[in-house]
C-alpha cells in the first residue's frame, strides 16, 4: 500500500510514521526542506516540496507518482484552511483512493451539551477560530464528496502527547519544558479555572494505531473518526503526575498551583487564552470512540500518562538543548500571578472588614 504523508515528523505524525512502515506500506513524506531525511523513519521516501507553492508542489507530486505509482491513501497533517483545502481538492482527485484530514476534536460543540462528545456531536465552537476553521474545511470536503465523489477520510484528535511534548493547558508553546522548570523549581503557576475539569491525554503511538488502521480501509471511506484513549484525567492530576516526574510531591505542586478562572485570562489576554481555554480545555474533554474501535478493532489504547510522563521527562533532561526556557512567558506568568494574588488578597481583606 502506499502512502503519503503531508508532514510525517510533527508530534504526533512521529509514531504514525514508524509503524505504517512496520506494516509494510510504502511511505512517502512531504517537507519543506527544513526537516532533514535524518527526522524521517528509516525505509521512508522523503519529498522536498513547499505546499504554499501549489503549482510547483503538483509538479513534484506529478513526478512522484509517474516514477512510483499513484497514492493508496494521502494523510494532510498541515492544513489548517478552507483554501488550503480547495487546493488540495484539486490536487489529489486523480492522486489517490483515500484524502485523510487531520481535523480536531476542539471543533466540537463548545461548551458541549453532554460531557461525552461523538462523532454525531455537533460542530461549533464560537470561541477559537482555529477549529472553526478545521470544521469549515470538513464542510468543503462532504460537498466535494457529494459533488464528484471525492474519497475523505476525517480524523478528529484530542490532547495528543509525545516525548517532546509535555501537556499543559497554560504552556510556552515552543518551549515546554518551562513549565515543568517552574514546578521543579517550586515556582507558583497558573492551573485555569480549580483544576478539576475533565480532560483526556493519548499517548502519540496509541493514536497511531487508529490513524494507520484506517489507511486503506474500506469503512473509512466518507466517514469521520474520533481518535482518542480513555485516560480521562483532571488538570490537577496532570501536573500532579508531571511533578512527581522531576521529583515534586503531590501537596507541593498543589501549593504552586494558583488558579485563575478561565473567563478571566480570557478576558486579560483574548489571543493567548480565549481559544485554548474557553474553546477547549476549559471544558469537559471525554469522548466516545466506539465507531473507531468497530473499523479498527486493534485500537485498544493501553498507555497512561501517570507512566507516560516520566518517558517525556528522561527524553527532555537527555538533552540540556532540550530544555529551553521562554523567558517572556515566564514574565507574563510571574506578573499575571502577582497582580491576581494582590487582588485577591484585597478583595479577602475588604471582606473581613
Amino acid at each position: 500500500m502506499r502512502i503519503l504523508f503531508i508532514g510525517g515528523t510533527g508530534l504526533i505524525s512521529s509514531a504514525c510514521s514508524p509503524l505504517a512502515i512496520e506494516r509494510g506500506m510504502d511511505l512517502t513524506l512531504v517537507n519543506r526542506g527544513q526537516s532533514t531525511k535524518a527526522d524521517a523513519p528509516a525505509g521512508a521516501r522523503v519529498l522536498h516540496a513547499d505546499i504554499h507553492d501549489v503549482e510547483a508542489f503538483r509538479d513534484v507530486l506529478r513526478a512522484d507518482v509517474q516514477a512510483h505509482g499513484r497514492y493508496d491513501a494521502v494523510v494532510q497533517w498541515i492544513c489548517f484552511s478552507p483554501e488550503h483545502a480547495k487546493q488540495d481538492i484539486e490536487t489529489f482527485a486523480g492522486l489517490t483512493d483515500q484524502y485523510v484530514f487531520i481535523s480536531t476534536a476542539s471543533a466540537y460543540q463548545t461548551p458541549p451539551d453532554h460531557y461525552i462528545a461523538t462523532e454525531s456531536t455537533p460542530l461549533d465552537n464560537p470561541f477559537w477560530q482555529y477549529s472553526r476553521d478545521k470544521a469549515d474545511v470538513e464542510g468543503l470536503l462532504r460537498e466535494a464528496a457529494s459533488a464528484t465523489g471525492f474519497p475523505f477520510t476525517i480524523v478528529r484528535p484530542s490532547h495528543t502527547y509525545g516525548y517532546s511534548g509535555l501537556p499543559f493547558a497554560i504552556s510556552a508553546g515552543g518551549a515546554p519544558w518551562t513549565v515543568a522548570d517552574r514546578i521543579r523549581s517550586g515556582k507558583k503557576f497558573i492551573v485555569h479555572g480549580d483544576g478539576t475539569s475533565l480532560w483526556t491525554l493519548t499517548d502519540h503511538r496509541d493514536f497511531a494505531v487508529g490513524l494507520v488502521g484506517l489507511l486503506g480501509n474500506p469503512k473509512a471511506l466518507g466517514e469521520d473518526f474520533t481518535i482518542t484513549s480513555d485516560d480521562v484525567l483532571t488538570w490537577n492530576q496532570i501536573h500532579q503526575y508531571v511533578g512527581a516526574a522531576v521529583g515534586v510531591d503531590a501537596a507541593s505542586v498543589t501549593a504552586q498551583s494558583v488558579f485563575i478562572p478561565s473567563t478571566l485570562l480570557a478576558q486579560i489576554d483574548p489571543d493567548r487564552y480565549e481559544g485554548p481555554l474557553l474553546g477547549d480545555k476549559a471544558n469537559a474533554g471525554v469522548f466516545d470512540t466506539s465507531k473507531l474501535k468497530a473499523a479498527v478493532p486493534d485500537f485498544a489504547p493501553t498507555r497512561r500518562f501517570k507512566d507516560g510522563v516520566a518517558e517525556s521527562i528522561a527524553w527532555f533532561e537527555a538533552d540540556p538543548e532540550r530544555q529551553s526556557i521562554d523567558d517572556a512567558a515566564n514574565a507574563h506568568w510571574d506578573d499575571l500571578i502577582a497582580r491576581y494574588t494582590s487582588a485577591t488578597a484585597s478583595l479577602r481583606a475588604g471582606v473581613k472588614d
